[in-house]
């Protein structure tokens, strides 16, 4: 027995000896640098740069009053852009009025709804290089210049560049709301607190219209951009007393680093292309026939723009906007798309039914705006419910079935409705596509919270609402281009009136311009053309329903369930940072790079640590793996020497060939393993050789 144990603690020290004295090392010369030891090598390694991310349980505190201050910050800085988004529903057929530019109707919201697409994936790479707080703060600023060009306009031309800032502006304000609330909310408690999100949302929603009606009957449309100014003001003040975000350290970098850092690259391939897009939808089939050269060659580029964006952002994923890894994720490629047509279809019925009001039931804003309550009022209320019911059931994806469902059957109805249609009928038909909308507003935002590891949550919430505004932008140009379209087919027989006096005309204008016998032939076209725009929103609707069949079921109770920020995890082990130990395949190693040896096992060369693992925690784990290994020694699992053949520098490994040594060591195995797994934290202890008797 002294020589078995003898045997194994020459054989465990060898292995040691082997660790510290490489053949690399003694290569490197007498002045290099010790080899550091197994503590240092699983030290953390320093975190990546990104948005400060503290812990939820410490930031969760619901009896704080920075808390609730925070979040009302939070909240009017949302409310300020979502009133922006849909006050000037109303609005629009007085200002096309006023500039005489029917045509432009499109652009009012599409300018918006673009700058804020093109700059909601900027936004996502800024707010993880650099502090979250500044860069919400401008935002705030910038989006109040954009307002007040838009009330002062002199023209069309200057009233949408207003609405391009604004909506630039608006890509960092939406953003930055959501990423506030999110490490100051655990998972499973933050359904709830979208439902809040989403009533904020919603009565913004509500006040929009009735606001933007109230002023361009009793004073003049410019007040509702007007209005921004002091509601930014109050929510830039409060941000910048009550808003304490932790600080986080970042090392400096040079210009050129904080240029690659936002994807140049492929920025100058999307926003050409998305333009080529919009513009393409804009004038096609109004200003230009679809078959036009101009038409045909703005679709070319968008198509070749956007394939070689989808090569950059292939080929370089550090630096892109919109990374392979994030966006091919099963549950944020359906969410992402479910975004998209839902969006579309919101944004569609938002802008197009207050115009079926004042066309084709002639009243004033103030009346359109007060008629579309329904629509907004009921996705208020089912916000709310769908936040309760998601935090109870743990499930997104129930939401995300019923939305698009209800909203179909409602703008469904919505195409049926005519100049005679009651009261009754054009309120339970919004209703109903209301209710629908509030249940999947917030829906595919949770479930990328849900999938994604905390290091890409921000990237995947700014590319869900990218898609979101770029969703609203491009079927917001659809609807113009089939209202256009179909006034011109519709219209075009009437003498005096042309294809050019029709687009060129305000919407409610146009009623006024013919003869008192083609009057009802006017209503009768914008109500045909409207009917036409809900049931392309009805589509979109369809479409997002085959979207959420995609989802993954992950429930939110369970916490984040994606990937954790490195590889994954082996054999359901709690982490990939650890050492492993495994059965070596031939000893000694072949190769000295494939670690130290110990009776018979290799150990695996260790990796990089979880960021911010303590150090202490690494001494307790390696002192617990020794104590296991002395524990096998002394039961006799390893008391019996290994066979001469396998003892380095004894006459038998060196004789014979290696071929045969390791026929007989497979041999060994094969007959004498048995199950002994140990579990070791984030380890896997393989299969031991078992002494003969």
């Amino acid at each position: 027995m002294a020589t078995v144990s003898q045997s194994t603690a020459s054989l465990s020290s060898s292995g040691k000896s082997s660790h510290h004295n490489r053949p690399e090392d003694e290569s490197k010369g007498a002045g290099s640098m010790a080899e550091p030891n197994d503590v240092e090598k699983l030290s953390p390694s320093p975190p990546p740069t990104g948005p400060p991310q503290p812990n939820e349980k410490d930031l969760y505190k619901p009896k704080s009053p920075r808390f609730w201050l925070t979040l009302l910050c939070n909240f009017m800085a949302l409310f300020l852009v979502a009133l922006d988004r849909t006050i000037i529903a109303t609005a629009v057929p007085r200002i096309s009025d006023e500039f005489n530019a029917l045509g432009d109707i499109g652009w009012y919201g599409s300018a918006y709804m673009l700058t804020t697409s093109c700059a909601q994936l900027v936004y996502g790479r800024i707010y993880k290089f650099y502090d979250m707080k500044w860069v919400f703060l401008v935002s705030v600023v910038v989006f109040e210049i954009g307002s007040a060009i838009c009330g002062a306009a002199p023209s069309s031309t200057v009233f949408i560049v207003g609405r391009a800032i604004a909506g630039m502006a608006s890509a960092g304000i939406f953003s930055g709301c959501m990423l506030i609330m999110i490490p100051m909310v655990p998972l499973h408690r933050r359904p709830a607190f979208q439902g809040l999100f989403g009533m904020v949302f919603g009565i913004a929603s509500v006040m929009g219209p009735l606001i933007g009606g109230g002023f361009t009957s009793g004073a003049t449309w410019r007040w509702c951009f007007y209005i921004n100014l002091p509601i930014g003001a109050v929510s830039f003040i409060f941000m910048v007393f009550f808003w304490n975000p932790p600080k986080e350290k970042r090392p400096p970098a040079s210009p050129g680093v904080h240029i690659k850092r936002l994807d140049p690259i492929g920025m100058i391939f999307f926003l050409p292309g998305t333009v080529c897009l919009l513009l393409a939808l804009q004038w096609a089939g109004s200003t230009y026939a679809w078959n036009s050269w101009r038409i045909i060659l703005l679709f070319a580029l968008f198509g070749a723009c956007t394939a070689a964006f989808i090569v950059v952002q292939i080929l370089k994923p550090k630096t892109a906007m919109v990374p392979p890894k994030v966006i091919t994720q099963r549950s944020v490629a359906f969410g992402t798309a479910f975004t998209f047509f839902l969006a579309g279809s919101m944004l569609m019925m938002v802008y197009y039914v207050p115009i079926w009001f004042q066309t084709v039931k002639q009243v004033d804003p103030i009346k359109s705006g007060i008629y579309t309550l329904p629509l907004v009022l009921s996705l208020v209320v089912s916000s709310i419910i769908a936040g309760i019911i998601t935090q109870k059931i743990g499930y997104y994806v129930p939401s995300m079935l019923v939305a698009p469902s209800l909203m179909s059957v409602g703008e469904g109805l919505m195409s049926t409705l005519n100049p005679g249609s009651p009261s009754s009928h054009w309120a339970a038909f919004q209703f109903l596509t209301g209710f629908g909308l509030g249940f999947g507003m917030q829906t595919s935002g949770l479930a990328i919270q849900t999938v994604l590891p905390k290091e890409d949550v921000s990237t995947g919430i700014a590319i869900n609402f990218f898609v979101q505004q770029l969703g609203g932008a491009v079927f917001t140009s659809v609807g113009q281009t089939i209202l256009s379209n179909l006034l011109v087919k519709k219209l075009s027989g009437i003498p005096g009136i042309g294809g050019h006096v029709i687009v060129n005309e305000g919407a409610t204008q146009l009623t006024n311009e013919v003869p008192p016998e083609y009057k009802d032939r006017v209503i009768g076209a914008y109500n045909y053309a409207c009917q036409r725009i809900f049931l392309a929103a009805m589509g979109l609707a369809f479409a997002s329903l085959l979207c959420a069949f995609g989802m993954e079921w992950k429930s939110i109770k369970k916490g984040r369930q994606g990937p954790p920020p490195s590889q994954p995890p082996e054999n359901g082990s709690q982490g990939p940072n650890e050492a492993l130990l495994r059965p070596s395949s031939s000893f000694p190693p072949k190769d000295p790079s494939e670690g130290p040896t110990t009776n018979g096992l290799i150990m695996a060369k260790k990796e990089a640590p979880a960021e911010g693992l303590p150090r202490q925690h690494l001494r307790s784990r390696n002192s617990r793996r020794e104590s296991l290994a002395s524990e096998g020694r002394a039961s006799g699992v390893l008391t019996k020497p290994p066979p001469a053949h396998m003892i380095p520098g004894s006459p038998a490994s060196v004789k014979g060939s290696p071929r045969s040594s390791d026929q007989k060591i497979e041999q060994d195995r094969g007959s004498s393993y048995h199950s002994a797994p140990t579990n070791m934290g984030s380890q896997e202890m393989k299969e031991l050789p078992s002494p003969a008797a």
